[in-house]
């Protein structure tokens, strides 16, 4: 498959750009630095400069565009809405054309495309060992996403001693009169919380569908959009395309936000050929008629204080109302809303191993909200946001868990034991 667009393709939208200063107040690194390089229209003054053949891409250029999470805020803010993500995507994969990649970027360059990349899984790495990863193939997006440098004093969970794959089978047939579904896992679902993986695989089966999960799927490709390496994202949607035409689907079902969004097409890649409609799980049940079901069952004494982190590649796609839902109908959950629950965990795919205290402190932005909301859990729907928000709320001190919304969905669904 072709590599994402150049940035030339962008000029357009470039001109676009009024400097009007909206990004401002939603940009999470802007918020931090106060550095105009930091927000969507200086990063478009610089694209243009580079356009214009102003300006090289020097040391300092790779720096200002590295100060940036993808996350897509400045976009749905922008009057214009400008691309931003996408234009800064493609500004990465010219800088990583001309100088090569980082050392980050190393760590997925290897990639060959084939058919196994995310099959083989040594078992007994400690998550904490100073080859971080070691049993998790080269491919994997989370080789990209945590660098040692930034796990460095992280909260971490365990590594689970069975993947994803290990555990469902690649086909869990259903009823006969309902369609199949795909299943996209992602490397979150897969190796470091595949618990949750599990739930998205088997509950849409024990509502009657058909399952395709593909184990020759791999890294949606966001790790390396986020490090600008274009090729490799046009590898990894050739592997993924290819292992999700076994079988006809009526759509491909995502639980983590981050994939979603690469697979649609985010930061100017194209849009993943997985032969069906992408859906988020939240929308899904929402559409099955889970939460009259979920809302049917008497409510439980002493229900679990929860709240919501709204992933922001949900977010920016409208997937805010869903979730909530869910969690709302849930006999044994009272959903207790936080101040600004939209607000960027500050993960960002690679931006949180190339700028690890950066990345700390906006997401330590979330602590007033979520001390003032007092929950017992946090729920979300983005691996990457469960891990970062964990590692938020140890370091604060704060006895909260973060599940997946699936973790908590699957338990109200579940007779409570006597």
């Amino acid at each position: 498959m072709d590599d994402p667009k150049p940035l030339e393709s962008f000029a357009d939208e470039i001109a676009q750009c009024v400097r009007c200063g909206a990004c401002q107040a939603h940009c999470p690194v802007y918020a931090q630095t106060g550095r105009e390089g930091s927000v969507a229209r200086g990063k478009i003054v610089l694209a243009a400069a580079v356009l214009a053949g102003e300006t090289g891409l020097d040391q300092r250029l790779g720096e200002e565009i590295g100060l940036c999470l993808l996350c897509g805020s400045c976009v749905v803010k922008c009057p214009n809405r400008v691309p931003t993500d996408a234009i800064v995507a493609a500004l990465r994969r010219r800088i990583v054309k001309q100088q090569g990649l980082s050392t980050l970027g190393k760590g997925v360059a290897a990639l060959t495309g084939s058919k196994t990349l995310l099959r083989t899984v040594l078992k007994g790495a400690d998550l904490l060992a100073p080859l971080v990863f070691k049993s998790i193939p080269a491919a994997s997006g989370l080789h990209l996403r945590f660098a040692p440098e930034a796990l460095k004093g992280r909260s971490l969970p365990p590594l689970p001693e069975r993947t994803l794959f290990a555990r469902v089978p690649e086909f869990l047939p259903g009823e006969e009169d309902k369609p199949v579904v795909g299943i996209f896992a992602g490397c979150g679902l897969t190796y470091l919380y595949p618990q949750a993986g599990e739930i998205l695989v088997r509950l849409p089966n024990r509502l009657g569908f058909s399952v395709f999960v593909p184990k020759e799927q791999g890294c949606c490709g966001m790790p390396a959009l986020s490090s600008g390496n274009g090729p490799l994202i046009g590898k990894l949607s050739q592997v993924n395309a290819e292992a999700f035409a076994g079988r006809p689907l009526d759509c491909v079902l995502t639980g983590c936000a981050s994939c979603r969004a690469m697979l649609a097409g985010h930061g100017g890649s194209a849009r993943a050929g997985l032969g069906a409609d992408l859906i988020d799980i939240h929308v899904f049940l929402v559409r099955q008629g889970l939460v009259e079901r979920l809302a049917a069952q008497p409510k439980r004494p002493d229900p679990i204080r929860v709240t919501y982190h709204d992933p922001c590649h949900l977010r920016t796609m409208g997937i805010v109302r869903e979730p909530r839902a869910l969690l709302r109908a849930l006999p044994q959950v009272e959903l207790i809303e936080m101040e600004d629950a939209g607000l960027c965990c500050g993960l960002g795919g690679t931006f949180t191993a190339a700028h690890p205290d950066l990345s700390r402190a906006i997401g330590d932005r979330k602590v007033a909200s979520i001390r003032a909301a007092n929950p017992e859990v946090i729920a979300t729907g983005c691996p990457g946001c469960i891990l970062q928000l964990q590692d938020i709320v140890d370091r604060a001190g704060l006895d909260v868990r973060v599940v997946h919304t699936l973790e908590l969905i699957e338990a109200g669904l579940d007779e409570p034991k006597p």
